[in-house]
Protein backbone atom coordinates (compact mmCIF):
# COMPACT_ATOMS: atom_id res chain seq x y z
CA UNK A 1 0.00 0.00 0.00
CA UNK A 2 1.06 3.36 -1.09
CA UNK A 3 2.06 5.90 1.77
CA UNK A 4 -0.19 8.70 2.22
CA UNK A 5 1.34 12.01 0.66
CA UNK A 6 2.21 14.42 3.45
CA UNK A 7 3.68 17.38 1.37
CA UNK A 8 3.24 18.91 -1.63
CA UNK A 9 5.84 19.95 -4.42
CA UNK A 10 5.41 23.99 -4.66
CA UNK A 11 7.37 26.48 -6.29
CA UNK A 12 7.56 29.92 -5.06
CA UNK A 13 6.37 32.07 -7.28
CA UNK A 14 7.40 35.79 -5.82
CA UNK A 15 9.27 37.23 -2.83
CA UNK A 16 8.60 40.64 -1.49
CA UNK A 17 9.48 42.40 1.56
CA UNK A 18 6.57 44.75 2.93
CA UNK A 19 8.54 45.98 5.68
CA UNK A 20 12.74 45.40 6.51
CA UNK A 21 12.89 41.97 8.27
CA UNK A 22 9.69 40.64 6.96
CA UNK A 23 9.48 38.41 3.91
CA UNK A 24 6.09 37.59 2.12
CA UNK A 25 6.00 34.54 0.18
CA UNK A 26 3.58 33.80 -2.55
CA UNK A 27 3.86 29.38 -3.06
CA UNK A 28 1.95 27.65 -6.07
CA UNK A 29 1.59 24.27 -7.56
CA UNK A 30 4.32 23.74 -10.09
CA UNK A 31 1.47 23.17 -12.88
CA UNK A 32 -1.19 25.72 -11.28
CA UNK A 33 -3.34 22.97 -9.96
CA UNK A 34 -5.52 24.37 -7.51
CA UNK A 35 -4.24 23.83 -4.05
CA UNK A 36 -5.71 22.23 -1.07
CA UNK A 37 -8.51 24.10 0.45
CA UNK A 38 -8.01 25.48 3.88
CA UNK A 39 -9.74 26.77 6.77
CA UNK A 40 -8.94 30.48 8.22
CA UNK A 41 -6.32 30.23 10.92
CA UNK A 42 -4.69 27.38 9.01
CA UNK A 43 -0.84 26.91 9.11
CA UNK A 44 1.00 24.91 6.77
CA UNK A 45 4.58 22.93 7.21
CA UNK A 46 7.63 24.42 4.89
CA UNK A 47 10.35 21.73 4.42
CA UNK A 48 13.43 23.59 3.71
CA UNK A 49 16.91 22.39 3.23
CA UNK A 50 18.61 20.73 5.57
CA UNK A 51 15.52 18.85 7.08
CA UNK A 52 14.32 21.94 8.63
CA UNK A 53 10.28 22.14 9.03
CA UNK A 54 8.93 25.52 9.92
CA UNK A 55 5.06 26.06 10.70
CA UNK A 56 3.57 29.59 9.15
CA UNK A 57 0.18 31.07 9.38
CA UNK A 58 -1.63 31.40 5.77
CA UNK A 59 -2.34 34.96 5.17
CA UNK A 60 -4.45 34.58 1.97
CA UNK A 61 -8.27 34.30 1.44
CA UNK A 62 -9.20 30.57 1.65
CA UNK A 63 -11.39 30.93 -1.30
CA UNK A 64 -8.30 31.57 -3.43
CA UNK A 65 -6.35 28.24 -3.45
CA UNK A 66 -4.58 28.59 -6.34
CA UNK A 67 -1.73 30.36 -3.56
CA UNK A 68 -0.40 30.22 -0.49
CA UNK A 69 0.66 33.04 1.23
CA UNK A 70 2.89 33.13 3.75
CA UNK A 71 5.30 35.97 6.04
CA UNK A 72 8.24 35.39 8.25
CA UNK A 73 9.42 37.45 10.16
CA UNK A 74 13.60 37.07 10.26
CA UNK A 75 14.90 35.76 13.89
CA UNK A 76 18.45 36.25 14.11
CA UNK A 77 18.56 34.37 17.31
CA UNK A 78 16.43 31.51 16.25
CA UNK A 79 16.80 27.65 15.05
CA UNK A 80 17.80 28.43 11.38
CA UNK A 81 14.42 28.59 9.43
CA UNK A 82 13.70 32.10 9.13
CA UNK A 83 17.39 32.69 8.25
CA UNK A 84 17.28 30.34 5.68
CA UNK A 85 13.87 32.00 4.27
CA UNK A 86 15.22 35.35 4.31
CA UNK A 87 18.99 34.87 3.22
CA UNK A 88 18.70 31.52 0.66
CA UNK A 89 15.30 31.68 -0.75
CA UNK A 90 14.70 32.97 -3.79
CA UNK A 91 11.98 33.06 -6.45
CA UNK A 92 11.48 29.64 -8.95
CA UNK A 93 13.23 27.48 -5.64
CA UNK A 94 10.61 24.44 -5.18
CA UNK A 95 10.10 22.87 -1.52
CA UNK A 96 7.97 20.87 0.24
CA UNK A 97 4.77 22.05 1.72
CA UNK A 98 2.14 20.47 4.12
CA UNK A 99 -1.18 20.16 3.51
CA UNK A 100 -3.00 23.09 5.38
CA UNK A 101 -3.87 21.86 8.80
CA UNK A 102 -6.25 23.38 11.77
CA UNK A 103 -7.69 26.64 11.64
CA UNK A 104 -9.92 28.81 13.89
CA UNK A 105 -14.02 28.39 14.72
CA UNK A 106 -15.19 31.88 13.93
CA UNK A 107 -18.11 32.74 15.65
CA UNK A 108 -21.02 32.85 13.26
CA UNK A 109 -22.41 35.89 14.43
CA UNK A 110 -21.54 36.77 18.19
CA UNK A 111 -18.06 40.06 17.88
CA UNK A 112 -14.54 38.14 16.87
CA UNK A 113 -11.75 40.24 18.70
CA UNK A 114 -8.47 39.83 17.26
CA UNK A 115 -5.37 40.94 19.06
CA UNK A 116 -2.13 41.08 17.86
CA UNK A 117 1.17 41.53 18.33
CA UNK A 118 3.63 42.78 15.67
CA UNK A 119 3.43 39.47 13.05
CA UNK A 120 1.61 37.96 15.30
CA UNK A 121 -1.43 39.36 13.10
CA UNK A 122 -0.64 36.48 10.09
CA UNK A 123 -3.22 34.21 11.40
CA UNK A 124 -6.07 36.47 11.33
CA UNK A 125 -5.59 37.76 7.75
CA UNK A 126 -6.76 34.76 6.02
CA UNK A 127 -10.31 35.16 8.49
CA UNK A 128 -10.63 39.03 7.86
CA UNK A 129 -10.15 38.55 4.48
CA UNK A 130 -13.02 36.07 4.34
CA UNK A 131 -15.10 37.78 6.39
CA UNK A 132 -14.89 40.82 4.45
CA UNK A 133 -15.73 38.78 1.28
CA UNK A 134 -18.80 37.47 3.01
CA UNK A 135 -19.85 40.85 3.70
CA UNK A 136 -19.87 40.09 7.49
CA UNK A 137 -19.18 42.82 10.26
CA UNK A 138 -18.91 40.73 13.12
CA UNK A 139 -15.05 41.31 13.72
CA UNK A 140 -12.77 43.92 15.09
CA UNK A 141 -8.92 43.60 14.73
CA UNK A 142 -6.56 45.53 17.71
CA UNK A 143 -3.24 45.63 16.11
CA UNK A 144 -0.42 46.75 18.24
CA UNK A 145 3.60 47.27 16.90
CA UNK A 146 6.57 48.87 17.45
CA UNK A 147 6.28 51.12 14.13
CA UNK A 148 4.29 50.78 11.42
CA UNK A 149 2.20 47.52 10.81
CA UNK A 150 4.06 44.62 8.23
CA UNK A 151 1.21 43.58 6.41
CA UNK A 152 -1.71 46.75 6.81
CA UNK A 153 -1.83 46.49 2.33
CA UNK A 154 -3.47 42.85 2.75
CA UNK A 155 -6.41 44.73 5.17
CA UNK A 156 -6.95 48.17 3.84
CA UNK A 157 -10.82 47.46 2.52
CA UNK A 158 -11.11 46.82 6.78
CA UNK A 159 -8.88 49.38 7.84
CA UNK A 160 -10.89 51.82 5.62
CA UNK A 161 -14.24 50.45 7.26
CA UNK A 162 -12.98 51.42 10.62
CA UNK A 163 -12.91 47.73 11.67
CA UNK A 164 -8.87 47.83 12.36
CA UNK A 165 -7.28 49.51 15.28
CA UNK A 166 -3.46 50.37 14.87
CA UNK A 167 -1.37 50.99 18.05
CA UNK A 168 2.39 52.34 17.09
CA UNK A 169 4.30 52.19 20.68
CA UNK A 170 6.30 54.44 19.44
CA UNK A 171 3.43 56.60 19.33
CA UNK A 172 0.96 55.40 21.85
CA UNK A 173 0.64 52.89 24.74
CA UNK A 174 -0.64 49.80 23.87
CA UNK A 175 -4.58 49.11 24.95
CA UNK A 176 -5.12 47.25 28.01
CA UNK A 177 -6.14 43.66 26.94
CA UNK A 178 -9.14 43.18 30.08
CA UNK A 179 -10.64 46.08 29.55
CA UNK A 180 -10.38 45.63 25.72
CA UNK A 181 -12.14 42.06 25.67
CA UNK A 182 -14.89 43.21 28.52
CA UNK A 183 -15.74 45.91 26.06
CA UNK A 184 -17.95 43.58 23.66
CA UNK A 185 -19.96 41.66 25.79
CA UNK A 186 -20.61 38.10 27.21
CA UNK A 187 -21.04 36.85 24.01
CA UNK A 188 -17.56 37.90 22.32
CA UNK A 189 -14.92 35.41 20.86
CA UNK A 190 -11.40 36.02 21.64
CA UNK A 191 -8.01 35.51 19.66
CA UNK A 192 -4.54 36.44 20.46
CA UNK A 193 -1.76 36.14 18.68
CA UNK A 194 1.82 38.33 19.69
CA UNK A 195 4.30 38.28 22.09
CA UNK A 196 5.10 36.20 25.27
CA UNK A 197 3.72 39.43 27.24
CA UNK A 198 0.71 40.23 25.80
CA UNK A 199 -0.73 36.33 25.28
CA UNK A 200 0.13 36.05 29.31
CA UNK A 201 -1.91 39.50 29.92
CA UNK A 202 -4.81 37.98 27.18
CA UNK A 203 -4.56 34.71 29.04
CA UNK A 204 -5.35 36.02 32.66
CA UNK A 205 -7.74 38.54 31.20
CA UNK A 206 -9.76 35.51 29.39
CA UNK A 207 -9.28 32.87 32.16
CA UNK A 208 -12.57 32.14 33.33
CA UNK A 209 -14.03 32.42 29.92
CA UNK A 210 -15.25 28.87 28.77
CA UNK A 211 -12.62 27.04 25.70
CA UNK A 212 -15.12 28.09 23.07
CA UNK A 213 -14.79 31.78 23.35
CA UNK A 214 -11.17 32.20 23.36
CA UNK A 215 -8.23 31.25 20.63
CA UNK A 216 -4.71 31.31 21.58
CA UNK A 217 -1.85 31.07 19.17
CA UNK A 218 1.89 30.96 19.63
CA UNK A 219 5.54 31.60 17.94
CA UNK A 220 7.86 29.77 20.95
CA UNK A 221 6.99 26.89 22.96
CA UNK A 222 6.69 27.52 26.74
CA UNK A 223 8.92 25.06 28.82
CA UNK A 224 7.33 22.29 29.98
CA UNK A 225 8.02 21.36 33.86
CA UNK A 226 9.46 17.71 33.79
CA UNK A 227 6.63 14.79 35.23
CA UNK A 228 7.65 13.82 38.53
CA UNK A 229 5.69 10.48 38.35
CA UNK A 230 7.21 9.63 34.74
CA UNK A 231 7.62 5.90 34.02
CA UNK A 232 9.06 3.75 31.32
CA UNK A 233 6.91 2.52 28.69
CA UNK A 234 6.84 0.88 25.08
CA UNK A 235 6.39 2.96 22.10
CA UNK A 236 4.57 0.44 19.05
CA UNK A 237 4.41 1.51 15.81
CA UNK A 238 1.81 -0.29 14.56
CA UNK A 239 2.53 -0.98 10.66
CA UNK A 240 5.89 -2.07 11.13
CA UNK A 241 5.33 -3.67 14.76
CA UNK A 242 8.67 -1.83 15.97
CA UNK A 243 8.93 -1.37 19.58
CA UNK A 244 11.21 0.79 21.81
CA UNK A 245 11.61 1.16 25.65
CA UNK A 246 10.91 5.18 26.36
CA UNK A 247 12.95 5.82 29.34
CA UNK A 248 11.78 9.15 31.79
CA UNK A 249 15.22 10.85 30.87
CA UNK A 250 14.28 9.84 26.98
CA UNK A 251 11.50 11.60 25.74
CA UNK A 252 9.20 9.95 22.85
CA UNK A 253 10.25 12.32 20.35
CA UNK A 254 13.91 11.51 20.94
CA UNK A 255 13.16 7.66 21.04
CA UNK A 256 10.87 7.85 17.62
CA UNK A 257 13.74 9.29 16.14
CA UNK A 258 15.97 7.12 17.30
CA UNK A 259 13.09 4.18 15.48
CA UNK A 260 13.31 6.18 12.04
CA UNK A 261 9.59 6.95 12.45
CA UNK A 262 8.00 9.09 10.09
CA UNK A 263 7.20 11.94 11.68
CA UNK A 264 7.53 15.53 10.57
CA UNK A 265 8.42 18.30 13.66
CA UNK A 266 8.65 21.76 13.76
CA UNK A 267 8.44 23.44 17.15
CA UNK A 268 8.81 20.50 19.10
CA UNK A 269 7.00 22.22 21.92
CA UNK A 270 3.52 20.98 21.15
CA UNK A 271 2.18 24.60 19.70
CA UNK A 272 1.96 23.33 15.99
CA UNK A 273 0.78 20.03 15.36
CA UNK A 274 2.86 19.48 12.48
CA UNK A 275 3.74 15.90 14.18
CA UNK A 276 -0.51 15.07 15.46
CA UNK A 277 -0.21 11.32 15.17
CA UNK A 278 -3.23 8.41 15.68
CA UNK A 279 -3.02 6.86 18.57
CA UNK A 280 -4.18 3.11 18.64
CA UNK A 281 -3.43 2.15 22.78
CA UNK A 282 -2.38 4.09 25.44
CA UNK A 283 -3.74 6.36 26.94
CA UNK A 284 -1.08 9.23 25.82
CA UNK A 285 -0.81 12.42 28.70
CA UNK A 286 -1.27 15.10 26.71
CA UNK A 287 1.17 17.85 27.08
CA UNK A 288 -0.28 20.22 24.16
CA UNK A 289 -1.99 23.42 23.24
CA UNK A 290 -3.13 22.56 20.32
CA UNK A 291 -5.79 19.35 19.75
CA UNK A 292 -9.43 19.24 21.40
CA UNK A 293 -11.04 17.65 24.00
CA UNK A 294 -12.45 15.79 21.12
CA UNK A 295 -9.41 15.45 19.07
CA UNK A 296 -7.43 13.96 21.97
CA UNK A 297 -9.52 10.74 22.00
CA UNK A 298 -7.95 9.73 18.87
CA UNK A 299 -4.34 11.95 18.16
CA UNK A 300 -1.82 12.99 20.20
CA UNK A 301 0.87 15.70 19.58
CA UNK A 302 4.13 13.55 19.96
CA UNK A 303 6.87 16.12 20.11
CA UNK A 304 5.67 17.04 24.07
CA UNK A 305 3.06 13.65 25.07
CA UNK A 306 3.89 11.11 27.07
CA UNK A 307 1.75 8.06 28.20
CA UNK A 308 -0.07 6.99 31.26
CA UNK A 309 -0.31 2.68 30.77
CA UNK A 310 2.33 0.55 29.92
CA UNK A 311 2.48 0.84 25.91
CA UNK A 312 1.48 3.48 23.75
CA UNK A 313 0.48 2.38 20.69
CA UNK A 314 0.96 4.71 17.03
CA UNK A 315 -0.94 4.40 13.89
CA UNK A 316 2.47 4.77 11.97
Amino acid sequence: MAKPIKHLQAVVRSIDEPMPGIKRLVLADQDDWRLPAFHPGAHIDLHLDGGLTRTYSLCNDPADCRRYIVAVKKEDSGRGGSRYIHEQLRPGDKIGVSVPRSGMALAPTAMNIFIAGGIGVTPFVSAILALEREHKENYVLHWTSRGNPSLADMLQPAIRAGRVHLYNTLETAAPDIQSLVRHYGDDAKAFCCGPDRMLDAFEAAVAHWPDSRKHIERFVAPKLAPTPSAHPYTVVLAKSGREKEVLPEVSLLATLEEMGADVSVSCGGGICGACRTRWIEGPPIHRDRVLTPQEREKEVIVCVAECAGPRLVLDI
